[in-house]
């Protein structure tokens, strides 16, 4: 019905032309012409597709920004450990070398006394004449606890600088992934509504009326299960809208299974099965570089968030590029 729209409208376009060039009247532009409907759907699937792909891109640098900042925490409070350790020898040499010059002049040792820079102290004590009477064994013990120190520092800033870096490519993230589904919007606001609920809704499958799964795989189908029909955002897992990874992390999550919000990660999260030997409840993935995943659910269907418009809802297994499948649990 929809291509004999299309044609129909094709042969109304060039009788007009043809009857405008005939009385002398302006000809149509292409701006004036409706757009193809086949052209429509290739771009906007192209759009959708390099939008999950920033998806996938935006998930893993969350899980890779929780991940330094976990790391970050931990290097500060080793740094502040290693801090108060060299303190605590530092006040142990400066007692050594206030008892080494007791009832003397202090002048020469005042400034080492109140330095609180490890190097600057360090510089100092090897400056001073009187030195080699001072314990060895807690300069060398200063000295390696002032290392210490040092190391911890850089690798603190490092991990700092690791967690500014990904911050700015989340940002970059979000504003390609919103500017390309602004831009599929964009393409399907120029149909008529029966043909762009015709782009959005195609391949729309029924549950099946019984699914041959048991355990873990049967709860994560049934939490799946409840969601056909609510909406698709990306980088979200719920309770009323999903991404794809988001959809399927949650469901195993009811099962008990933890996995990362992320297709690529869940590719690498379990056992890797042939499509001969696919059991409902394992994860089928799409795409290469990989950028979708569902869940199997027997009879050749798949269960997924499937994009803007769309939802969750039911598909053939094929109905995307095809890339694998793992087994979760």
């Amino acid at each position: 019905m929809l291509v004999a729209k299309v044609r129909h409208r094709a042969v109304a376009a060039v009788a007009g032309l043809t009857l405008a060039g005939s009385l002398g009247l302006a000809s149509v532009t292409p701006a004036d012409a409706e757009p193809d409907i086949k052209d429509v759907q290739a771009k906007v699937d192209k759009l959708y597709q390099e939008a999950e792909q920033a998806t996938e891109d935006y998930n893993e640098a969350t899980i890779r920004l929780d991940k330094l900042q976990t790391e970050l925490v931990g290097l500060r409070a080793d740094e502040a450990r290693q801090d108060t350790a060299l303190a605590a020898v530092r006040d142990q040499l400066r007692e050594s070398m206030l008892h080494q010059f007791e009832g003397s002049n202090l002048s020469a040792v005042g400034e080492v006394v109140l330095s609180d820079d490890p190097q600057a102290f360090l510089g100092q004590l090897n400056t001073m004449s009187a030195f080699q009477d001072l314990q060895s064994g807690l300069y060398d013990e200063y000295a390696t606890q002032a290392e210490a120190l040092d190391l911890r520092r850089e690798a603190t800033a490092a991990r700092a600088e690791q967690v500014s870096t990904t911050k700015k490519k989340l940002a970059s993230d979000k504003a390609d992934i919103e500017a390309k589904l602004a831009d599929a919007k964009e393409l399907l606001s120029k149909l008529q509504a029966e043909e762009r609920e015709a782009i959005l809704s195609r391949g729309d499958m029924r549950m099946p009326t019984s699914v041959p799964a048991e355990g873990r795989a049967a709860a994560a189908i049934a939490y799946a299960q409840a969601q056909l029909g609510d909406a698709y955002v990306w980088g979200a897992a719920g309770p009323d809208a999903f991404d794809c990874s988001g959809l399927t992390m949650m469901a195993w999550a009811a099962a008990g299974v933890s996995l990362p919000h992320s297709s690529r990660a869940q590719y690498s999260s379990g056992p890797h099965v042939a499509e001969a030997d696919l059991q409902p409840g394992d994860l089928v993935f799409y795409y290469s570089p990989i950028s979708h995943v569902g869940l199997y659910i027997g009879s050749g269907l798949v269960l997924h968030a499937a994009r803007p418009g769309e939802g969750v809802k039911i598909s053939a297994l094929h109905s995307m590029p095809y890339s694998g499948a793992v087994r979760p649990g």
